[in-house]
Formats: C-alpha cells, sequence, structure tokens
C-alpha cells in the first residue's frame, strides 16, 4: 500500500492575508488557486501565494494541525511563516516556471 502525504498550508496575498488549508495534493491545490477555480475566501481576496507548508501522513493530524493554526492569532501565524519563510516568497513560483507543460495538463484533468 502506497503512503499518502496531506499538507497543511498557508498562502498569502500581497498584502499579507492569509489563507490556512489542507490537501492531499499541494501541487495541484496551488494551481486550483492560482487558477482562481475554486470560490470563496482565497480566490475573493487574491491569495494564492505558498508562504508555509507542513506535510504528514497522518489525515487526522493534517486537518488537526489546521484547525490549531486557523484559531491562532495573526501574530502567531505569521511567527510560524517567518521561521522557514522571512521574505514571505511564493514557494511554489518554480515549481509552474520549470515546468510550463503541468499548467496545461492540470487544465485538461
Amino acid at each position: 500500500m502506497t503512503e499518502r502525504n496531506f499538507f497543511v498550508y498557508m498562502l498569502s496575498s500581497r498584502s499579507r492575508r492569509i489563507y490556512v488549508g489542507v490537501t492531499n495534493d499541494l501541487e495541484r491545490r496551488l494551481f486550483e488557486h492560482k487558477s482562481k477555480l475554486v470560490d470563496g475566501f482565497a480566490k475573493q481576496y487574491h491569495i494564492d501565494r505558498l508562504v508555509y507548508f507542513e506535510q504528514t501522513t497522518d489525515v487526522l493530524s493534517a486537518i488537526t494541525r489546521k484547525k490549531q493554526i486557523k484559531s491562532w492569532s495573526r501574530k502567531k501565524k505569521i511567527a510560524l511563516i517567518e521561521t522557514i519563510n522571512p521574505t514571505w516568497e511564493d514557494l511554489s513560483t518554480e515549481w509552474y516556471k520549470a515546468d510550463s507543460s503541468l499548467r496545461s495538463e492540470r487544465r485538461s484533468t
């Protein structure tokens, strides 16, 4: 049996509005955010820059962690982001530059 991975992630807009999510396919989910494919908070506020993520093989841990982070103050979320990404760079930028075929492949699925 193949081990599945789950990701807790934080996205940001250019103005640093924060969104917290969980997924089992981080590249697909980021593509959806960047392409504005899903209505909601992130689409409404143009939140599509990956600034933080964690990985686990336990779905319940991922969901629990997402809820934990969402409940935190903005200050605490910022501190967590800045532990790995002090300049708030989009950590997914290279995924799409390196493989432009990913964009067309994702559109056709």
